[in-house]
């Protein structure tokens, strides 16, 4: 019997039966995804959440623990989730950051040879223990703030062996660091150096670079830039095509600076999510909603890269369109390793509301991801990663920037930042 079921099958019978639970956290207020229920224990077995109720509910159901815990009032999420970040690259673009703000714009410093090129340079350079060694700290940062699962894309690599060290020194990280590691190929993110030709890079990636990604089980979904300084819809509709022979879901960065019916290109190959969407036209989002594709918002790059024009907030919320909420961490349009000030920038840019964005990096995350049937809500059967707040409220998780902490970080059910 696996982990889970056993952990199921016992909470089935916790009303009559005694059970010692790994750890057990009384007094404490609950945030999720549905209404809040008022109650106010948990307990974590084996990993999973395997039993909530009411502090006397604990007496009365003989709820014990090994570690029985006073939350004192606190309130307790679901991990946090980063469905979108490029945390592994090499090297800064500082001097851009400069260009910025003397008004050159995102496309005139890629044209010239700036942009994501210069980052594959930098990153080209390093070696994979390098790469591992200056990727790190920024995913410490992620995890000091409570964010348990992080997407990490490749893209800086753009040949076959630099895509590949890539993807493994994400899959190293995982195994350095209490988080989930979730990966995405993104071989169709720029075209480098030695191309020119944008349909030649395709097809090679298509014929050497995701075979050999998929080999050796480094993707866990594949990702493209559909823009007019990225890939066509046709060019991307290639790399769709190419995912789902190898058995890979789709992702995708559409209708970011431009509308070329990228988003709509996701639905029809049934992919995770459409990411960015400033340029989304409301008429598109039933589409999106039937195939069951998540929107993810990217507040950071929006702010870093001085945007006025919005995605279609209020036409996601009419239609009931998950929306989630990441970092898009990256050296050049987001250099942000912190999710919570991404969800501060949300509420301010976006004008969500916290609750919105809570669900943005918890369940709808959980879902950009495909992992919404283990993580992203306070649930008996689902993983126990999970944070105790020092807050009086919800809200203040979003409403200012580098004011509060969690107080303890479970990430299956073991305490992480002791």
């Amino acid at each position: 019997m696996s982990r889970f079921a056993s952990a199921k099958s016992e909470t089935d019978k916790q009303n009559t039966d005694s059970q010692i639970s790994d750890t057990l956290i009384y007094n404490l207020n609950i945030i999720d995804c549905g209404p809040q229920c008022g109650k106010s224990a948990v307990a974590f077995t084996n990993g999973v959440i395997s039993w909530i109720g009411n502090s006397d509910d604990r007496q009365q159901s003989s709820v014990r623990a090994k570690d029985e815990i006073d939350a004192e009032g606190q309130w307790l999420s679901p991990g946090l989730i980063d469905c979108h970040t490029h945390l592994v690259y090499g090297g800064h673009r500082a001097a851009e950051f400069a260009l910025k703000l003397e008004g050159a714009s995102y496309e005139e410093i890629s044209r010239k040879g700036g942009g994501i090129v210069s980052t594959v340079k930098a990153t080209r350079n390093l070696s994979e223990s390098a790469l591992v060694a200056c990727s790190q700290p920024r995913l410490q940062s992620l995890l000091a703030e409570g964010v348990t699962t992080v997407e990490i894309k490749s893209g800086y690599g753009l040949d076959l062996n630099n895509e590949i060290k890539m993807l493994r020194v994400a899959r190293q990280l995982g195994k350095d660091t209490p988080v989930t590691i979730r990966t995405s190929f993104l071989g169709a993110h720029a075209l480098p150096p030695e191309f020119k030709d944008k349909d030649e890079f395709i097809q090679h990636l298509i014929d050497i670079v995701m075979p050999q990604v998929q080999k050796e089980g480094l993707a866990d979904a594949v990702d493209f830039f559909c823009e007019g300084i990225g890939f066509s819809r046709s060019q991307c509709e290639k790399i769709c095509k190419e995912a789902v022979k190898l058995g890979l879901p789709i992702k995708g960065h559409v209708e970011q600076l431009s509308n070329l019916n990228g988003a709509t290109l996701i639905a029809e190959y049934n992919g995770l999510s459409a990411d960015h969407l400033e340029h989304l036209h409301k008429d598109d989002i039933p589409t999106l909603k039937t195939a069951g594709v998540v929107a993810v918002l990217l507040p950071g790059a929006f702010y870093s890269l001085s945007e006025t024009k919005l995605p279609p907030i209020q036409a996601m919320r009419d239609h009931q369109l998950p929306m989630a909420i990441a970092s898009d961490l990256n050296p050049g349009s987001s250099p942000i390793a912190s999710l919570l000030n991404i969800m501060n920038l949300a509420c301010v840019q976006y004008k969500l509301t916290p609750e919105e964005v809570l669900r943005g990096v918890t369940c709808h995350a959980a879902r950009a991801l495909g992992l919404e049937k283990s993580i992203g809500e306070i649930k008996v059967g689902m993983n126990a990663d999970a944070l105790l707040w020092p807050i009086d409220t919800p809200a203040q998780l979003c409403y200012g920037m580098n004011l509060v902490k969690p107080s303890r970080i479970y990430k299956n059910g073991i305490q992480v930042n002791v």
